[in-house]
């Protein structure tokens, strides 16, 4: 059997994820020459590898056909060539060992490589960073489709994204004596050219002292 035929054995749907990288990452590592041989015995290719090979071939834009001549070409160097499809995007970030026990549970079974921490951990277990720092969960672009149903079912206990702080007005205070006890007494118009704007009538129950503001307490 030629290099990269495969026979027609069932692959399973868990696996499907992790085949396809495979053999494209196989596929990539072919010169030109040997993805032509390869292309004339397509029908010898499970499904996963024939998807895998024709999307290397329309990716080179090489033109297969019968009589194509074979000429051995030299191989780009794959760090240029597929940097895009190699780059690690990250996909969440964890913040208990349980959650990450979670999504690498989730990544396996649908057979994606992902790299977890600073250090590019291919496991919890080798994890060193903190995770009550965040670790951060990173995964090679060209698994992003598959990647998008495991965080659908995706669960973290321990969510720690970042929310505004949620602004409370100054209170509302005596200018005289500071006083937090202030009634509010009606509101008082007054014209500013044409325009009318609205103040507040506030008496302190503490002092008796009554004042005339916009109602925006000033803070200390």
């Amino acid at each position: 059997m030629s290099r990269g035929v495969q026979s027609r054995s069932p692959v399973n749907i868990s696996d499907a994820a992790g085949e396809l990288l495979r053999l494209a990452e196989h596929y990539r590592q072919m010169c030109d020459d040997e993805l032509l041989i390869l292309a004339r015995q397509k029908p010898e290719l499970t499904d996963l590898a024939q998807q895998a090979l024709t999307q290397e071939i329309s990716r080179r834009a090489l033109n297969i056909t019968e009589n194509t001549p074979v000429k051995v070409q030299p191989q780009r160097p794959l760090s240029r060539e597929y940097e895009e499809d190699q780059q690690l995007v990250e996909i969440a970030t964890v913040w208990s060992i349980s959650d990450a026990l979670q999504l690498q549970w989730l990544l396996d079974r649908a057979g994606i490589p992902f790299f977890m921490g600073e250090e590019k951990a291919t496991g919890v277990d080798k994890v060193t960073s903190h995770f009550d720092q965040g670790v951060s969960v990173q995964v090679m672009n060209i698994a992003i489709p598959w990647v998008r149903d495991v965080m659908k079912v995706y669960e973290p206990r321990d969510d720690r994204e970042p929310k505004e702080p949620e602004l409370r007005p100054a209170p509302i205070r005596c200018p005289k004596c500071h006083s937090e006890e202030v009634v509010f007494e009606s509101m008082v118009p007054e014209a500013e050219g044409q325009k009318a704007v609205s103040k507040f009538q506030w008496t302190c129950d503490m002092c008796g002292h009554q004042w005339v503001d916009d109602g925006i307490g000033k803070s200390e």
